[in-house]
């Protein structure tokens, strides 16, 4: 499998994901719709594959959950939940990952102004079924 790059915007934060990339997940929950403006969709990655340069700023946004964003251009990079992944935003990849949306989860938070039409896999919370998948 070959290297994943991606970046900020404004490329002070550049990364490198080593390993294999867990199928895009879209979060409906309030706080991923608050830092993003809408739901994020996110891969992950085994945090020993992810080579990060530049210096994220961290936003602890719950008792177990921070956020990783570029402190110039505020682009949303990261998600950080202490497991042995590292969530990475989709839409900051680089090129074509070989990756794919696989399902939803938090949609009993969702925002009413969108529907979900697809027939992914639903979760009204978390699902750790989704959550924890990693591409092979």
């Amino acid at each position: 499998m070959p290297d994943v790059t991606g970046s900020c915007l404004c490329g002070a934060i550049r990364f490198r994901i080593s390993g294999p990339l867990r199928p895009v997940i879209a979060c409906h929950c309030t706080q991923c719709r608050k830092t993003s403006g809408h739901h994020v969709a996110a891969t992950s990655a085994a945090r020993e594959h992810v080579e990060i340069e530049g210096a994220p700023v961290w936003y602890q946004s719950s008792a177990t959950a921070k956020r990783g964003f570029c402190g110039t251009c505020g682009s949303n990079l990261f998600w950080e939940g202490g497991g042995a992944n590292l969530a990475i935003f989709a839409g900051t990849l680089d090129g074509d990952p070989g990756i794919a949306l696989a399902g939803h989860i938090f949609c009993d938070d969702k925002g009413s102004y969108y529907e979900l039409t697809d027939d992914l896999p639903k979760a009204g919370g978390y699902d750790p079924d989704l959550t924890t998948r990693v591409a092979e």
